[in-house]
C-alpha cells in the first residue's frame, strides 16, 4: 500500500459524499462534503475496531499525523484506548 504525499492531501477535493484517503497503519484523511479534512487512526484492542481523530488539516500536518498515529499504535499495543489519555496540550489521545 502506498502512502499519501504532502500534495495529494492538500490537493484533496470535496466531493458529493464523504470518502478518505487511505495512508497506511489504520491512519486515513477524512474529507468531509463541507470540505473539513481530518485525521483518523482506526484500530482494533480486543477484537472491537475504534477510531480516534488526531485532528484537521492544515493544522496538523502529514507528518504529525503519521508522528501522532505511531504515538498511538504504541499505546494500543499495551492495550490503552487512544481517547484516554493526552500526550500533550495539544493533542489528547
Amino acid at each position: 500500500m502506498s502512502k499519501l504525499s504532502a500534495i495529494q492531501v492538500r490537493n484533496a477535493k470535496t466531493k458529493e459524499k464523504p470518502y478518505k484517503l487511505v495512508d497506511g497503519k489504520g491512519l486515513n484523511l477524512h474529507v468531509a462534503k463541507t470540505g473539513t479534512k481530518t485525521w483518523r487512526y482506526r484500530f482494533k484492542i480486543d477484537g472491537k475496531e475504534s477510531t480516534f481523530s488526531i485532528g484537521e488539516y492544515p493544522t496538523i500536518s502529514l507528518e504529525q499525523a503519521r508522528n501522532k498515529r505511531m504515538e498511538a499504535r504504541e499505546l494500543v499495543k499495551v492495550g490503552i484506548r487512544s481517547g484516554s489519555l493526552c500526550l500533550n496540550s495539544i493533542f489528547c489521545f
